[in-house]
């Protein structure tokens, strides 16, 4: 019997009815949890409904965006500053930021943010010369929020930014340079786009991590969605039903944030196999130019 009149292997694929009993139990068991939940009146779903859409409780939503944007705005830029300052050949310049990154990660984040809200008790005045304000009145509980926070951010983004500037080879900044570009204008045109494949998605963590952090500046009296709950049922005596409105706007944001993270991390991993076997920019100028000479 030749080849071609041989029968054709039928792949009979392997029976696993481990996952089959494992995927229905925890079906099982999620339609009880499921169950159980809407059917417990101690969770008060119609007050839950009622407080979700409250002026009190968007009030508070909306400075948690505010304070989630302007917070990370401060981080990134602060972390782009303080990563380059930490590759900086000088020594000075690399150990301040090393002391800033090694401070503001050792110590708790509510600690800051207490700090800065109280900082009028260090220094009741703020000025240069003969000008100055008065510390109350400029750092309000909104800029400790901020300032609290976005320093805060500095110190991690700094570390995933440059872990990100690292990841580049090191060819890259050699051909850069012997092309006669400049430092600076090798980091904005040729480092950092190569970079920022792994410098984004991490800040998308960062991002999502933020938005729930915010709800730490209750703490100095900040109106946010947290504080507005507080206040509501301080009031009402109605804590769990304040509390699960409050969590059902950040699981909904957080998922909004996870869908741009997701499609950001599939955007900028296109590729990556062959990334390490690919000349870059500069590397390819270098090449062209040595060939045309």
């Amino acid at each position: 019997m030749t080849t071609e009149q041989q029968d054709p292997i039928k792949a009979v694929p392997v029976r696993r009815p481990g996952r089959w009993i494992g995927g229905v139990v925890i079906a099982l068991i999620a339609i009880g949890v499921i169950y159980s939940i809407v059917t417990n009146r101690n969770f008060e779903w119609p007050t839950v409904w009622r407080y979700l859409f409250d002026f009190r409780i968007l009030t508070g939503l909306r400075n948690t965006l505010v304070l989630t944007v302007l917070s990370m705005v401060i981080g990134v830029v602060g972390g782009i500053i303080l990563a380059i300052m930490r590759l900086s050949r000088s020594p000075l310049v690399s150990g301040a930021a090393a002391v800033y990154i090694w401070f503001f990660r050792g110590t708790p984040l509510i600690t800051q943010l207490i700090f800065w809200n109280f900082f009028s008790l260090l220094y009741p005045r703020i000025g240069w010369g003969t000008f100055s304000v008065d510390t109350n009145t400029l750092i309000a509980p909104f800029v400790a929020a901020l300032l609290g926070l976005g320093l805060n951010e500095a110190a991690y983004m700094a570390e995933i930014v440059r872990g990100g500037i690292s990841s580049v080879d090191e060819g890259q900044r050699e051909a850069a340079s012997a092309l006669g570009m400049r430092q600076g204008k090798t980091l904005r045109r040729i480092v950092l786009p190569q970079a920022m494949r792994v410098i984004l998605p991490p800040t998308g963590n960062e991002t999502i991590a933020m938005l729930k952090t915010t709800s730490l500046v209750v703490v100095i009296g900040y109106f946010e969605l947290m504080t507005a709950a507080q206040q509501i049922y301080a009031d009402n005596l109605k804590q769990i039903p304040l509390l699960i409105a409050a969590a059902i706007w950040y699981l909904l944001l957080t998922s909004i944030l996870s869908i741009f993270q997701s499609r950001i991390e599939k955007r900028y991993s296109r590729g990556v196999s062959g990334i390490a076997t690919q000349p870059g920019f500069a590397e390819r100028m270098f090449s062209f130019r040595k060939a045309a000479r």
